[in-house]
């Protein structure tokens, strides 16, 4: 239905606004002339969970998950992904017996491929895909599905290959995606859905593999930690040790360490650049310590390496050091006993 005409003019009349339209746009005209900005939906969300004691509308559960939810915006690729260290990998010149007893120990469904080192990306194996071709009977079995590039001219029974055959004989590579450090995690994961694909490779700068994001890290950011049933129970990260020393996992954060040890780690002029308790002692040290090396930390903290390899710290204890005044009380006593007599003293046994 169209608008009645202005018998005068001859144009289409504008229909009537209700009473709280027109008040609402002169109140939004009002707050432009002043300079006052709309209020933002999201801070209004974000004030009504934080009104825990008096809205019963929201489970704990829920407004934990509503937060993550509104703070996505803020969370990047960096934050949630594997880093290099922890990246576990096939080479593409692996055999399928290799790649077998790595899915039995790493615990993943999908692992990146590589050609010379990680900085040479190849793509990705998934169980799956392995477990297909492994399975498929000689008749029907293929060396990976036909594309446009092998063609059905490339269909080999399987009995024909054995676990020696390298994995880039099988043809069973997926592409990953890549992302850099600072692209929002909520991107990836919408581009995830659309690409289909699970797993993307964290590109530095110059080109390098810095880290590793799959889809269960971008989703974990919201509703917590997902396990399985062949997730084994972590260790955890910080565990008393009596004494007033605590056994740290390296990949601790320097704020749950803190709050363990009582001291601000943070504000330490080698904690400017770090964010774990491993970073701290690395850089503390100037190198990686190596295995059952003790290292003089920052303040009176002392370090103790439990487990490490060439690359990175594992694992360590930490304690604070005694007190000078104790130790130079000691050092004082024991020197006392020491001391040579004074000439003309006599000692026990003189005569």
């Amino acid at each position: 239905m169209t608008a009645p005409d202005d018998a005068r003019t001859g144009q289409a009349t504008k229909p009537d606004r209700s009473p709280e339209e027109g008040s609402r746009s002169l109140f939004e005209r009002l707050r432009g002339l002043f300079g006052i900005e709309p209020a933002s939906v999201r801070d209004d969300i974000e004030d009504a969970l934080e009104e825990a004691g008096t809205n019963a509308d929201f489970t704990p559960q829920e407004r934990a998950i509503l937060k993550n939810v509104l703070a996505l915006h803020e969370v990047r690729v960096a934050d949630v992904m594997v880093p290099r260290a922890d990246i576990v990998s096939v080479s593409v010149e692996a055999t399928l017996g290799e790649l077998l007893a790595l899915f039995r120990t790493a615990g993943h469904s999908r692992l990146p491929v590589y050609g010379d080192t990680l900085d040479d990306p190849r793509g990705m194996v998934h169980i799956r895909d392995f477990m297909d071709f492994l399975a498929s009977e000689p008749s029907f079995g293929l060396v990976g599905p036909p594309t446009a590039e092998t063609g059905p001219a490339e269909r080999k029974p399987i009995a024909e290959f054995g676990m020696d055959t390298p994995l880039s004989a099988a043809r069973i590579l997926r592409p990953v995606l890549f992302a850099p450090p600072s692209m929002p995690a909520l991107d990836l994961l919408v581009k995830m859905q659309a690409s289909h694909t699970h797993m993307a490779l964290v590109i530095d700068e110059y080109g390098g593999t810095d880290g590793l994001v799959s889809i269960e890290d971008v989703v974990e950011s919201i509703v917590g930690d997902i396990e399985d049933e062949h997730d084994e129970a972590d260790r955890p990260q910080i565990a008393a040790a009596g004494d007033g020393a605590f056994i740290v996992e390296a990949r601790a954060s320097l704020e749950d360490v803190s709050k363990a040890l009582g001291v601000d780690l943070s504000t330490l002029a080698d904690a400017e650049d770090v964010d774990t308790i491993g970073g701290l002692l690395t850089a503390t040290a100037g190198r990686v310590p190596i295995r059952g090396e003790i290292v003089a930390g920052p303040g009176d903290l002392e370090f103790e390496v439990l487990d490490a390899d060439p690359r990175r710290v594992k694992r360590l204890r930490v304690q604070k050091r005694a007190a000078p005044r104790r130790r130079n009380a000691a050092a004082r006593a024991l020197a006392e006993t020491t001391r040579p007599p004074e000439s003309g003293a006599t000692t026990p046994g003189d005569k």
